[in-house]
């Protein structure tokens, strides 16, 4: 009888198992779904992946302006996945960095590592060398506006790891 119960009990408790089971994957797919889907949710395509060695893990650049004759900033939107940056650079006549979506990192030399966050500004100043991209966890997108009318960005030497996860100077 008392075997009868508990095969009883079974009937009963397995199916709720099953079911919370089924319900919590079905939670996770949509979850990396949803964040596998979030480039369909940027104000601006990511555009081309960059390829050049001014930068260490993955990112892309979409130029939404480049410099002119009558305009002379150059605006685009960087895509970073995490752990992506640039390396340490200068700009002539100075950046300005809006954080549109993720979590980021900006450091000048010299100072501390600052977390970036969506809805941020950061003002490099003129020939400050500085580096920024992506935290190590999570993806970060900004516009770079880049005064081009005093020269090209001068690229530097790569942001070590120990700078990168340690934020030292």
């Amino acid at each position: 009888m008392k075997q009868l119960l508990q095969m009883k009990h079974l009937k009963i408790i397995t199916p709720l198992i099953f079911t919370t089971l089924l319900s919590a994957c079905g939670n996770k797919v949509q979850s990396i779904n949803t964040d596998m889907n979030r480039t369909e949710n940027l104000i601006f395509a990511k555009g081309k992946k960059i390829e050049n060695d001014n930068f260490t893990g993955t990112a892309w650049l979409n130029s939404l302006v480049d410099a002119d004759n009558t305009n002379q900033n150059a605006v685009g939107s960087v895509t970073f996945e995490p752990g992506a940056r640039t390396k340490w650079h200068s700009h002539p006549a100075g950046q300005i960095i809006l954080a549109l979506d993720g979590v980021g990192y900006y450091q000048e030399k010299g100072k501390e590592k600052v977390i970036v966050r969506k809805g941020e500004v950061v003002k490099c100043p003129i020939n400050v060398p500085h580096w920024h991209g992506a935290s190590a966890d999570t993806a970060f997108v900004q516009i770079a506006i880049t005064g081009r009318e005093k020269g090209e960005t001068v690229w530097l030497e790569p942001v070590s790891d120990a700078e990168y996860y340690g934020g030292q100077k």
